[in-house]
């Protein structure tokens, strides 16, 4: 467990960090010949995908009912390998409509109803907040889970309004990040070469954490691959579970 402030300092280094790298992105995009591909950067973006929720929901599913979390990956995996010429379709499509929205692109299909992209905007606002909302709770958590307190909040420290909502704190983080590199720029098709840098540089972090922790549980924990092998066979409850 760690102390509060160290937990806040350590945080405000990381985003100070991504900002770092997100404005050497935004200089290094200055000097880049245009339509010059890079597969890699946009290969570890699509990560973003793997969120927070990932750490909690995909393992907590794990646990309760074995492999059914597999296909939360596989869709999208299937999409990218086999579905491309769709995405190729949709994003020549919007590059031509100067489309930058999913109300956008179907408000356009229908001769650019402004009502009826209104309407896309309103549901996609509504479907999306559960999910968001999910989000910054397990982000919440995850800072709560690594503090020496089993629960803390900013109001002991920060006397200000709402100072208890941690989730708060981290949306406006969020946000302004957000600001910062996304929306600055008055062209809204222009790529975000600052941003997309960060996620990357975010991903590969994300996939050093999981191999780190993988080769923790792996090795000092369980004494090897062979360990956990014998465990999953004479553990009934585990070998119920991915037993199909």
């Amino acid at each position: 467990m760690f102390q509060v402030w160290t937990v806040l300092a350590v945080g405000l280094l990381y985003v100070g960090f991504l900002f770092a790298v997100a404005t050497w992105g935004d200089r290094l995009a200055k000097g880049r010949r245009p339509g010059q591909p890079r597969p890699l950067i946009y290969a570890l973006t699509l990560a973003v995908y793997c969120t927070s929720w990932t750490y909690f929901g995909s393992v907590g599913v794990a646990s309760r009912s074995g492999l059914d979390f597999i296909p939360i990956y596989l869709g999208p995996i299937l999409l990218f390998a086999l579905g491309w010429p769709i995405i190729r379709t949709i994003v020549n499509i919007a590059k031509r409509q100067n489309i930058t929205s999913i109300a956008d692109f179907i408000a356009a299909r229908y001769g650019k109803s402004e009502s009826l992209g209104a309407l896309v905007a309103i549901i996609a606002i509504i479907g999306i907040v559960p999910y968001v909302s999910i989000q910054l709770k397990a982000l919440s958590f995850a800072l709560e889970a690594v503090t020496a307190a089993e629960s803390w909040h900013l109001q002991s420290m920060v006397p200000l309004p709402f100072s208890g909502d941690l989730a708060l704190f981290v949306t406006l983080a969020l946000a302004l990040f957000a600001i910062l590199f996304g929306t600055r720029h008055i062209d809204t098709t222009e790529h975000q070469d600052g941003l997309m840098l960060a996620i990357a540089v975010e991903s590969v972090i994300k996939l050093l954490a999981f191999v780190a922790v993988g080769a923790f549980i792996t090795f000092a924990m369980m004494g090897g691959p062979t360990a956990i092998v014998t465990a999953y066979k004479t553990n009934p409850d585990v070998a119920n579970l991915f037993g199909q």
